[in-house]
């Protein structure tokens, strides 16, 4: 396998933090410990783009982040600093928001079927003329059209004019288009051009195509060429029609390259044995983050969200509405597409047999072998909820198993965007009974992952993906680690959480119940937080949960009726009051689980990626929350002062976080060969069950979990670890121990967590 980055640091590189700005992070970030800088999307993205996910054109870096001179200079700084570069691709999808923009859209608009770069679209050009869904929702909308230059205008958007067309009104022109100009409400349900998700505004691209590949990654491949790429990020490799085939040609493309995909694995599921290094560590986010969940407290948060909101849904029961839901109303004119394949058959069976298949299906989309039995699985259940449908299911199961139809290649394209819409951006809206586990490669229904579970995940992962990523927080997570790690505590104390939330939400009433059980454990966990970002996260949530309003149709009375219960948490001063002490109160055992979940992350097997700012605390919230500027200053400074030999407290500074991730990551750099192996480290005593450690090869990494039932059972009295070797050094406080039995009490005095190494080694890292 290649050469592999010992780790990676992570920035939203965009118009407002550009190359450059993101070049003098090269030094810090040596410091830091890092090897490799690793940055969101380069290339060429629609004018104002805030993350790069929508490319126009492939074959330049954005001006707006400096373009090509600004690129070779951020290579040079970091290889001036001993760092290499890892990016961000997307094949999936382009974007098309700017027509004017993306030369390629704009010919194929301008010369449909004929265009040199019609091939690259996924276009049904069966259906008639290409529908964009850009007029607003009136009858008249078409008489604000414009000819203006030669091009057709509607509003801010610009349209191309076929030769020998543009004679007469505006409304003639655009009736000889190769284009249509619709409502935008009809996006959803009659698009003639695949999607990234929903959004009409990034069209998807035939990468499978020779051609198209060569086109689109020219730019990328030239930067591995020449050396100054070390490696890949691959965006959403399920939307692709054969993700193992382009993996295959990407990897013979970039033999040496560290390549990771951005594939989310549903709980228990394994990522299919591609040529690829891993995954970008939602997985092990996943069991990291459960690990400080207390499993115990399942049944009080059932009974409680029952309470709550007045009726009792099971998640799997709630994502199959969410899903189908998604399926026959968001992504309808997918489904169309699909259904069209199978002509033979009635039309509206064969797309509720489709849909009810996708809502079913227990994974994103299913690969070889592994995807027969999850096509399985979601017939076996499809039958259940519709014996009415049983005859077509049957009939479209044989098509989706035969490899040579065209509806077993499509339909795994859709299965992704139902199980992302219906439930990463709905149903993690809608079910608050525990929000800490509404994360992305999260699995709501397991209620937190015991001590033996993450050890076996590490130590398979170990032997299968050594080079996988690990993270605990990226621009797609639902809320910051330390959010998540604050929320984890309400499962140590369900009672006393159940009588404080069940008294906020009858002195300030929302419609929606469980909405709001979902904002005050928001609240809680990201306080204090100001109160704009919390009005815009509380929209957001909302409308993603599409139960009061939505995106498509806001409900301007609840809406209001939401934005007033969050400024009373502002206004009301016994309220206000009442939740800073709340997270005063959880805050301490929080600040525990934070560090204890950084460290497992950053010393686990894997390669850990640390998401810009997240070295010191960080409360943020979903996108666009979590992409606010970090203020690298403060970090410069804190850094230099750890150097200086300052040991800080566990504090709201965050200075302890900070600690923790330099030190694990020199280490990791400086020693990789006390990273070589994973052995569980097992605790002895009567406080055992609330450490969690391991030996890594020589690094032996120590944390607490469940501390405030730690603390109620009288601490760790006489529990100890057993070590490998005879003296070692902890990187954090720099202590040294002799002797084979270490008690925790002792160890762990000073901070909640321990790197352990053989003293000889620590010096290097120090």
């Amino acid at each position: 396998m290649p050469d592999t980055p010992r780790s990676t640091y992570r920035v939203q590189v965009r118009p407002g933090f550009d190359l450059d700005a993101t070049a003098e992070l090269a030094g810090y970030l040596a410091a830091l410990g890092v090897t490799h800088l690793y940055t969101a999307p380069l290339l060429t993205a629609t004018p104002g783009s805030t993350h790069g996910y929508d490319v126009v054109d492939h074959r330049a870096v954005n001006p707006q982040l400096g373009g090509e001179a600004a690129r070779a200079r951020l290579v040079r700084a970091l290889r001036a600093a001993g760092l290499g570069l890892v990016v961000d691709i997307v094949p999936n999808h382009a974007g098309v928001a700017r027509p004017e923009a993306n030369p390629a859209w704009w010919d194929v608009l301008r010369r449909g079927r004929e265009s040199a770069y019609a091939r690259w679209f996924d276009i049904d050009w069966d259906r008639g003329r290409l529908l964009l869904p850009v007029l607003a929702d009136t009858a008249d909308a078409l008489d604000d059209l414009k000819l203006v230059d030669g091009e057709l205008r509607y509003h801010e958007h610009r349209f191309p004019v076929a030769d020998g067309t543009g004679d007469g009104t505006p409304r003639q022109v655009h009736d000889r288009q190769h284009y249509e100009l619709v409502n935008w409400r009809r996006g959803d349900a009659e698009l003639t051009y695949r999607r990234f998700f929903a959004v009409s505004d990034l069209a998807g691209l035939r990468v499978e195509d020779p051609e198209v590949f060569e086109a689109t990654h020219a730019e990328i491949l030239r930067w591995v060429a020449a050396g100054d790429v070390d490696g890949i990020r691959v965006d959403h490799p399920d939307g692709l029609r054969d993700p193992a085939g382009y993996l295959a040609r990407l990897r013979a493309a970039a033999p040496a390259s560290w390549l990771v995909v951005e594939k989310i694995l549903e709980y228990g599921e394994d990522l299919p044995d591609w040529p690829v290094d891993g995954t970008t560590g939602y997985d092990a986010l996943a069991a990291v983050s459960g690990l400080f969940v207390d499993p115990d407290a399942e049944p009080e948060f059932t009974t409680l969200d029952g309470r709550l909101t007045g009726r009792h849904t099971s998640w799997a029961d709630l994502t199959h509405a969410t899903k189908l839901e998604a399926a026959t109303r968001l992504l309808a004119a997918e489904l169309t597409r699909l259904a069209a394949l199978v002509p033979e058959l009635p039309g509206e069976q064969v797309r509720a047999a489709l849909a009810e298949l996708a809502a079913c299906f227990p994974v994103y989309r299913g690969y070889p072998p592994e995807g027969a039995r999850h096509l399985a699985a979601a017939r076996s259940e499809a039958g259940r909820r519709r014996p009415d449908l049983t005859g077509v299911l049957d009939a479209v199961t044989a098509r989706l198993r035969d490899p040579g139809h065209e509806l077993a290649a499509r339909f795994p394209q859709f299965t992704g965007a139902v199980m992302a819409k219906g439930v990463e951006d709905t149903a993690y809206y809608r079910w608050s009974r525990f929000v800490a586990l509404n994360e992305v490669g999260g699995s709501p229904a397991h209620f937190g992952v015991p001590a033996a579970e993450l050890h076996r995940f590490a130590a398979t992962r170990q032997v299968r993906w050594p080079a996988s990523m690990t993270a605990l927080s990226t621009h797609d997570t639902k809320r910051g680690e330390d959010v998540r790690a604050r929320l984890a505590v309400l499962s140590e104390m369900p009672g006393r959480w159940a009588e404080r939330v069940a008294d906020w939400m009858s002195r300030a009433p929302l419609a929606d119940p469980a909405l709001a059980h979902l904002l005050w454990q928001t609240a809680v966990g990201a306080w204090p937080i100001e109160r704009e970002r919390l009005h815009g996260y509380a929209e957001k949530a909302a409308r993603e949960a599409s139960v009061t309003t939505s995106w498509a149709d806001p409900d301007p009375s609840f809406e209001h009726e939401m934005h007033a219960l969050v400024d009373r948490m502002y206004d009301d001063p016994e309220l206000h009051a009442q939740i800073t002490a709340f997270a005063a109160e959880i805050t301490p055992p929080g600040w525990s689980n934070a560090l204890g979940q950084k460290l497992v992350q950053l010393a686990m097997p894997g390669v850990p990626d640390v998401y810009q700012g997240t070295e010191l605390w960080e409360n943020s919230l979903v996108d666009p929350d979590n992409r606010r500027p970090v203020d690298f200053a403060v970090r410069r400074d804190m850094l230099a002062r750890l150097d200086a030999g300052w040991r800080p407290a566990v504090a709201d500074d965050g200075a302890a976080k900070l600690l923790v991730v330099s030190r694990t990551l020199r280490l990791r750099r400086d020693r990789p060969d006390l990273f070589g192996g994973y052995r569980p480290v097992p605790a002895r005593g009567p406080a055992a069950a609330h450490a969690v450690a391991f030996d890594r090869g020589g690094a032996v990494a120590v944390a607490t979990r469940l501390p405030l039932r730690l603390a109620r059972s009288g601490g760790w009295r006489d529990t100890t670890v057993s070590l490998p070797v005879h003296q070692c050094t902890d990187l954090f406080t720099g202590r040294v121990y002799s002797g084979s039995e270490l008690l925790l009490d002792d160890l762990l005095s000073t901070y909640p967590v321990a790197l352990l190494a053989p003293t000889d080694s620590v010096e290097a890292a120090a």
